[in-house]
């Protein structure tokens, strides 16, 4: 770790830390099914055999986590709202005492507005296949815009698209877990026409800024071999174009459009709505190379044999719990291409998340990795990009989804026994990063 001072960001600028409603809220008696409930209930489906059903607990103690958002010194806190929870009748009243009391501790509210957990009953309908769950989280948008948007100004739409297409719905892996492969397509497409019909939503409502998150991260090739080229250029489009050319630029990449339902080109005009900001999620590069014939498991994610490309392992990094290279150069790297590539129809970009699993109180190497990584922010806005904010994933260890609660991202530790929160070192190292800033 550098032990030279982190440059001053511009004025102005957002520090936050994320989480999700699924993942600390708890209190699901207090809220319709979702899909990782039903998920988490099928044996083998969550590694530890755990459900979110309890969670950190946040929904009885969110007082208290506001308390260690305003000591932490942060500026804005993206959270998300649960569908399911506003499904149910009072659901909305919890997001109304959470929103005053961060506005009282002088912390500026960021509500994502699906961060992955579909209502049950809307996927024993169809889910993401069917057309209809776009118009219907558009109404659930202007339900909940129209309650909280007289204090909440910042607004993004839908949490990782990608990552809830491909591993909830191609590879399985995630909720709904089904094993759809390249016919979950329309799952994709279903999520952008969504997210265009919240953003006219919000804005109908008098919305402030809109924006959507995005995972993001350079993809190497294996080596410069044409198979391996070839094969990373197609977890390229899938995993980055796929999901940010047709919010950015109105267009699929060549050769997805016409495999997309339903009248395209209109639909495109609808997902292409303009953004006051871009979140981009950043955890790691990766390296992918021509298929090898056999099942690869990377960072909790097992690659299936047939698919058209195979994820190999970066040598000579460190790796964090889950198995993730620490390559925080690729943050810049990442963040300069999407400026050359969308030029002027890239608005403002937010680092919506960015951390790592790593177990202990005294968590130097998350102080190393987060350390890294915001020195490598700096250097995207040298070198020209327009980054507006950086937040943390996450505030607190939650429930990791498939993973349960075996990996820790949290700034803030969580005995999940007795939901006793502690500031980890990572914490601390935050809270004096931001007064330097001041």
């Amino acid at each position: 770790m550098a032990t030279n001072p982190i440059p001053r960001f511009p004025a102005g600028f957002l520090w936050g830390v994320s989480t999700s409603a699924h993942q600390i809220e708890g209190a699901a008696d207090l809220r319709e099914p979702s899909v990782w409930d039903a998920f988490a209930d099928r044996p083998g489906r969550v590694k530890d055999g755990s459900t979110a059903a309890v969670a950190c607990d946040h929904y009885h103690r969110y007082r208290e986590d506001v308390a260690l958002l305003a000591g932490l010194g942060v500026n804005a806190y993206r959270f998300s709202v649960s569908w399911p929870r506003v499904l149910r009748e009072g659901g909305l009243d919890f997001y109304d005492r959470l929103v005053d009391e961060l506005c009282a501790a002088g912390v500026g509210p960021v509500a994502t507005l699906f961060h992955w957990d579909l209502p049950l009953a809307l996927h024993e309908a169809g889910g993401w296949l069917r057309r209809d769950t776009a118009a219907r989280f558009a109404e659930y948008v202007s339900v909940v815009a129209g309650r909280l948007g007289d204090r909440v100004r910042r607004w993004i739409t839908l949490n990782e698209p990608a990552e809830h297409t491909l591993l909830g719905h191609a590879l399985g892996i995630h909720a709904p877990g089904e094993r759809l492969m390249f016919e979950a397509l329309p799952v994709a497409h279903h999520q952008l026409l969504a997210h265009g019909l919240a953003v006219r939503a919000l804005r109908a409502e008098g919305a402030g800024e809109i924006g959507i998150t995005n995972s993001h991260g350079p993809t190497w090739p294996a080596s410069s071999r044409a198979a391996d080229v070839e094969a990373a250029d197609l977890y390229d489009v899938l995993l980055n174009r796929l999901f940010a050319d047709p919010v950015l630029l109105g267009t699929y990449p060549d050769g997805f459009g016409e495999l997309m339902p339903g009248d395209v080109g209109a639909d495109l005009a609808v997902i292409a709505e303009p953004l006051d900001f871009y979140g981009v999620n950043y955890y790691a590069p990766t390296k992918v190379g021509a298929p090898q014939g056999a099942e690869i498991e990377f960072g909790g994610v097992v690659m299936p044999a047939e698919l058209p490309f195979s994820v190999r392992r970066i040598e000579d990094r460190p790796l964090t719990d889950f198995g993730w290279p620490v390559v925080p150069e690729a943050l810049t790297e990442l963040l300069t291409a999407f400026r050359s590539r969308y030029g002027e129809h890239l608005p403002p970009v937010v680092v919506t998340e960015n951390g790592c699993s790593y177990e202990g109180l005294d968590d130097r190497d998350r102080i190393a990795y987060l350390d890294g990584h915001v020195r490598a922010l700096h250097r995207a806005l040298e070198a020209g990009a327009d980054v507006r904010g950086y937040f943390v994933w996450s505030l607190m260890d939650n429930f990791e989804w498939a993973e349960g609660y075996a990996r820790r991202f949290g700034l803030v530790h969580v005995d999940h026994a007795t939901r006793e929160r502690t500031p980890k070192a990572s914490y601390a190292w935050y809270r004096e990063l931001l007064r330097a800033q001041r």
